[in-house]
């Protein structure tokens, strides 16, 4: 299992500064990965800054941690545009990046700007997305016509560090979540509590249950990882130990204003991720050792 940090882009973590400097003690601290939300939390009055830049404010100041959103709803921005700046952080962070996508779990992030709320075409703009952001990725030369995007014999260029593509791990629960997820390198489990108490609210036989039904979608081998966020105090390695045994490949400690001051929230990322393996792989990009899998796709506090 690795171990990583999911930060909320909302409240006082809407200061880049604060964010940065958590990624800066999670890097030296041991930890594999630092990933951001990504919400427009300005929509209901709370603060809330752009993911993208504080990412590359990471990737110009660490070496080895993995980074990425978790999650951006794809819906609510344009692939081609997506895809450049994906490019561009991976090349930035030399080939660490992964991508979190998912449905975004806020209609109003939409509806507020005009654009649709519906979950259903939501859903239909984000697999389209996906596909077209995968062909650009892959160098080829696309043209592109389905019912929400249009792309016209275009060429990416620089391409990620990664091929043949940036890997995208699937935000989500729902079975049409799960099946979407199957589809690609991973799955983003929430496995905390929309009202951000500070508690696990899936049990580990419950994401079990739910890694299942991915797997019954799978149609290759391909490596596949599996992101839980959850809560841990410092010496607690059994929280953990249990998901890994349910599939989780990843776990990513929730940091956000209600669980604690900035302060307090800097000291548990400076003691480090817990963990009961004797001998773990640091290297950059914070490669994990998947379970199973493919590739080439909640309103929570935090999560879209």
């Amino acid at each position: 299992m690795r171990y990583g940090i999911v930060v909320s882009n909302m409240g006082v973590y809407s200061d880049p500064r604060e964010v940065v400097r958590l990624a800066r003690a999670a890097e030296d601290a041991g930890w594999d990965g630092f990933f951001v939300w990504d919400h427009l939390g300005f929509v209901w009055d709370t603060p809330s800054s752009d993911p993208w830049v504080i990412l590359s404010a990471v990737a110009a100041c660490t070496e080895r941690i993995r980074i990425g959103t978790d999650v951006t709803p794809l819906a609510r921005r344009r692939p081609h545009i997506v895809a450049n700046t994906l490019a561009t952080l991976d090349i930035l962070s030399e080939g660490r990046v992964t991508f979190g996508a998912g449905l975004g779990g806020v209609p109003r992030e939409f509806a507020a700007f005009g654009d649709t709320g519906d979950a259903k075409e939501r859903a239909t703009m984000l697999d389209e997305g996906l596909a077209v952001l995968d062909r650009l990725m892959s160098g080829e030369k696309v043209t592109h016509h389905s019912e929400h995007y249009t792309v016209e014999g275009v060429t990416l260029a620089p391409l990620p560090v990664q091929r043949p593509r940036v890997p995208v791990w699937i935000g989500g629960e729902a079975k049409p979540a799960l099946r979407r997820a199957a589809r690609w390198d991973g799955w983003l489990a929430s496995a905390t509590p929309l009202d951000g108490s500070i508690r696990m609210s899936k049990s580990p036989e419950r994401i079990a249950e739910m890694v299942s039904e991915i797997q019954r979608h799978q149609t290759s081998d391909t490596p596949f990882d599996v992101a839980l966020d959850g809560y841990t105090e410092p010496g607690d390695a059994t929280g953990p130990s249990a998901y890994e045994e349910a599939g989780a490949t990843w776990w990513l400690e929730s940091i956000h204003s209600r669980r604690g001051t900035v302060q307090e929230m800097l000291e548990r990322v400076e003691a480090g991720p817990q963990t009961n393996n004797s001998q773990r792989n640091t290297s950059p990009g914070g490669e994990s050792e998947p379970l199973f899998g493919p590739t080439s796709p909640s309103e929570k506090l935090g999560k879209a």
